[in-house]
């Protein structure tokens, strides 16, 4: 038996994703043993993204910057803009460097099972952010599910009429793959392989 405290712990690691309450206990014994090494060094980075973490105001990642270090970053290419439904996707795309460009995060996908709509989402921003110039290419990053492909059509409508060059992904990803779980070398063929959204 353990303490209240150790199993609020263990609850709260459990209910991380790809953790289950064996690979929580075992997280929190290699804590409690590793108190100085791990344990520590754990409660301040939490607290400092606790402290720290914002979305930015420009493309919708989330970093303990505004604007986040993407949007700040000189080397990449402001005139290609890569779009995504989630931070999670920009994480992965940016993780493999195979896109030299920026990001817009959507913060989702339409669904009206979801009761999502265009409103919900910034695509608004996003056609403001083009509206206002500078971007040549946009690259529809969509997961490949018909929710994904949906919010990938009404921003390529909602595009259209600004003059860019839209593009999606290939149709290399799996359907009903999430880009956050896909592995480098997909992803890469994927970007490579772009094409107009028809």
């Amino acid at each position: 038996m353990s303490s209240p405290a150790l199993d609020a712990l263990t609850q709260a690691l459990a209910r991380l994703p790809g953790l289950g309450p064996r690979s929580a206990r075992r997280a929190v014994l290699h804590l409690i043993k590793k108190r100085e090494t791990a344990l520590a060094p754990l409660i301040a980075a939490l607290q400092a993204v606790a402290r720290d973490l914002v979305t930015c105001g420009i493309c919708g990642n989330i970093d303990t910057a505004d604007p986040c270090a993407v949007c700040t970053d000189p080397r990449r290419d402001p005139a290609s803009l890569c779009v995504v439904e989630e931070v999670a996707d920009l994480w992965a795309l940016d993780r493999a460097r195979l896109f030299g460009g920026r990001y817009h995060v959507l913060g989702g996908r339409l669904s009206a099972l979801d009761g999502v709509r265009p409103e919900d989402l910034a695509i608004a921003q996003l056609v403001a952010r083009v509206a206002d110039g500078g971007i040549g290419e946009v690259v529809l990053a969509m997961n490949a599910t018909l929710e994904g492909q949906t919010t990938m059509h009404y921003v390529a409508e909602q595009l259209a009429p600004l003059g860019v060059r839209v593009m999606q992904l290939a149709h290399g990803l799996p359907v009903g793959g999430e880009l956050d779980y896909l592995d480098e070398g997909t992803l890469a063929l994927a970007l490579r392989a772009r094409r107009l959204v028809e």
